[in-house]
């Protein structure tokens, strides 16, 4: 047999490691097994104060200012955002509610209103708008002679009219 392989990893020869593990085993099969608590909870009551003095534990947290602009500004524009978003669902939801003869009821004095600013503003357009007259004082000559002249040629003809 080999030397090494007569001892155990303790350095423990063979024999007397396998005593050793059945005086274990018949140890641990002969002894009570024994509930220990895993916690304890001391109710005593703690002194008002002790007999040293309190220390001060300053904040040493530092933020700069541009993280909490940030984080404001954050805020601020998700309230506004939900302020809208909540605004938005309650109008859409009376509108879901309202029948076409209260959205007319609702709609028509604005389209009156509407009309009647269209005809205020036309007539303020018409009335500033520039009359431009021509007097001529001079005898007229009208020339109604028209020179047409055309010219075609080929099987795929093209029509050219020169008017002079």
């Amino acid at each position: 047999m080999d030397p090494l392989r007569t001892q155990s990893q303790s350095g423990m020869p063979e024999s007397e490691a396998a005593a050793e593990a059945r005086r274990l085993i018949d140890n641990w099969a002969s002894t009570p097994v024994h509930h220990h608590p895993t916690s304890f909870r001391d109710d005593t009551e703690p002194p008002a104060f002790g007999t040293n003095p309190p220390v001060p534990q300053p904040d040493q947290r530092i933020v700069p200012a541009w993280a909490a602009g940030i984080a404001v500004a954050s805020i601020g524009v998700g309230a506004g955002v939900t302020g809208i978003g909540c605004g938005a669902w309650l109008v859409l939801q009376g509108l879901a509610s309202v029948s076409l003869a209260g959205v007319l009821m609702v709609t028509l004095p604005f389209a009156g209103l509407a009309m009647v600013a269209t005809a205020i503003g036309g007539a303020i357009s018409k009335a500033r708008s520039a009359v431009t007259t021509n007097v001529y004082e001079a005898p007229v000559t009208q020339n109604t002679r028209i020179s047409n002249t055309s010219h075609q040629r080929g099987m795929f003809s093209r029509t050219r009219n020169d008017v002079r």
